[in-house]
């Protein structure tokens, strides 16, 4: 009959057991880019950038398909452009005035030019709008 035992004379080793996964890394916009950019210099292999990082090449080619993204406003985050006045502009504003509605005082407005084409936006008016139509207008032109 045959013995299915195992027998050894060496002493029972040391086993270690991992309980969690340990803590999840994050990355800033700038060390992405960074990563990304080593990955399009000539010759550069992603497995190799992403070992040398300590990351998963799909991670990599993620951030990579992300980079080629268009970059989309939110609206909830706010967009700041400086704001521009025209002492010409100025001059001619009572003339300009004498050929609108007159609004009421109260009400709050903004007006932006793109390209030539003005849009005048009063309170209230949705960010999210507004953004798309300036978008829509730089892609026309």
């Amino acid at each position: 009959m045959l013995d299915h035992t195992l027998k050894s004379d060496a002493a029972p080793g040391r086993l270690e057991v991992i309980t969690e996964a340990g803590r999840r890394r994050w990355f800033s916009r700038d060390d992405k880019a960074r990563i990304v950019e080593e990955t399009l210099v000539p010759g550069a292999v992603v497995s190799d950038v992403a070992r040398r990082h300590g990351l998963t090449p799909q991670q990599v080619f993620t951030w990579r398909r992300q980079a080629r993204l268009p970059q989309v406003m939110k609206a909830d985050e706010p967009q700041f452009v400086p704001a521009v006045v025209d002492a010409a502009a100025a001059a001619m504003a009572p003339d300009r005035k004498a050929q609108r509605c007159k609004a009421k005082p109260d009400l709050g407005s903004i007006e932006i030019e793109v390209d030539g084409t003005i849009i005048r936006a009063g309170r209230g008016a949705d960010a999210a709008m507004i953004a798309a139509i300036v978008h829509a207008l730089k892609a026309v032109r």
